[in-house]
């Protein structure tokens, strides 16, 4: 009998087989444009590492509807690909054809096949082994540096602005948005209730969002256009930190806590083997029922690893669970991971607790809708 967790939890993880779904409307006329280019494209993304198929899908009741579904080993290889500068080159040609689109993204966790006389074709990867509790949030991060110097004006900025009104439609509404600064990066950690894209529209056509962004512009590193679709396209595809593992208690809340994130300098190339660790350990310390930590979010993309605490504890009161390593030996692995010249030794608890000072990232604003 299969046994639920007891405990809300998501993960890209698990090495269950993705399946990705992209809705898409077209604009009017643009079907050839579009065909010529998801011919180029699919050639392309077939020699993606962990790819394995794709269908293109037409509507039978509106022909500007399109579906294409892709399969995947897992989570990890996609994730990769969709968040690279490979993936933001690649769909450039698609962009003038399409008016609207939405990507879901699932873990397979049951098939069937009708082809009983026959032998099923081995897949690669592996079906999702149990079903995991929600709680009906999304959660998903952007993340951009700042011009050195300009630290102070954007904390000012981004601290000032006005909440938008939380409400976006019937399903959908915006329940937390925590901003963070480390040195010169900036992290924005989003919760939403519902569908994420939604959300993410409503809140940039609201006047008061689109004022701080405007605000902040001098002070980006990357330039961006918001008035360019392209341009801001690709910048917020590009500051995108997806959420790959979560894990929280259930029944607890409207708990005191305190939210920290922490920014780990991860070796160059360490930064998946860096987040599946970190997860690792988090899904541990979730199974006891004392442990301080309420929920952790580990978002990660290339070597950029953040990860999300609310604690029910002040954060120094236990640096080496704080950090997500319980124990020496698990320490000793994080050390592997990290920049040792950003992150020293780790040898001693006075190191440790050194260390964790300067992974936690200085909070900006940390702002929940009214019954979140």
């Amino acid at each position: 009998m299969t046994t639920l967790s007891e405990r809300i939890s998501q993960s890209a993880f698990d090495g269950s087989r993705l399946r990705v779904v992209l809705l898409l409307d077209l604009q009017e006329g643009a079907q050839r444009r579009f065909l010529e280019a998801y011919e180029q494209l699919r050639n392309q993304v077939a020699s993606v590492p962990g790819h394995i198929s794709d269908q293109l899908c037409q509507s039978i009741e509106n022909p500007s509807q399109w579906l294409i579904t892709s399969e995947w080993e897992s989570a990890p290889p996609f994730l990769a690909w969709v968040n690279s500068e490979e993936h933001v080159k690649m769909v450039q040609p698609l962009h003038g054809c399409v008016r609207d689109t939405r990507s879901l993204r699932f873990s397979v966790l049951r098939e069937t096949s009708n082809t009983a006389d026959l032998a099923p074709e081995p897949h690669k990867g592996r079906l999702q082994v149990n079903p995991r509790v929600g709680d009906g949030v999304v959660r998903h991060a952007l993340t951009f540096t700042v011009k050195p110097g300009s630290e102070s004006a954007v904390a000012e900025i981004l601290a000032g602005y006005t909440s938008p009104e939380s409400r976006v439609d019937q399903t959908t509404r915006l329940r937390r948005t925590s901003l963070f600064l480390h040195g010169n990066r900036v992290v924005r950690a989003i919760e939403v209730q519902g569908d994420l894209i939604a959300a993410l529209r409503h809140v940039s056509r609201q006047p008061e969002v689109r004022a701080v962004e405007e605000a902040i512009n001098p002070y980006l590193e990357q330039d961006r256009d918001l008035d360019d679709p392209d341009s801001a396209r690709v910048f917020f595809t590009r500051a995108a930190l997806p959420a790959v593992h979560h894990v929280a208690a259930v029944g607890h809340e409207h708990e005191q806590v305190r939210r920290h994130a922490l920014y780990y300098p991860a070796k160059q190339g360490c930064g998946l083997t860096l987040a599946k660790m970190l997860a690792r350990q988090d899904e541990e310390a979730a199974e006891d029922p004392a442990c301080p930590i309420y929920g952790s979010t580990v978002f990660q993309r290339d070597d950029i690893v953040v990860r999300l605490i609310d604690l029910r504890v002040p954060i120094e009161s236990d640096p080496v669970l704080s950090l997500g390593a319980r124990g020496p030996r698990k320490v000793a692995v994080l050390r592997r991971l990290l920049d040792t010249d950003v992150a020293g030794g780790l040898s001693n608890d006075r190191e440790v607790a050194h260390f964790l000072a300067r992974v936690d990232m200085d909070l900006v604003t940390d702002r929940r809708a009214p019954g979140a």
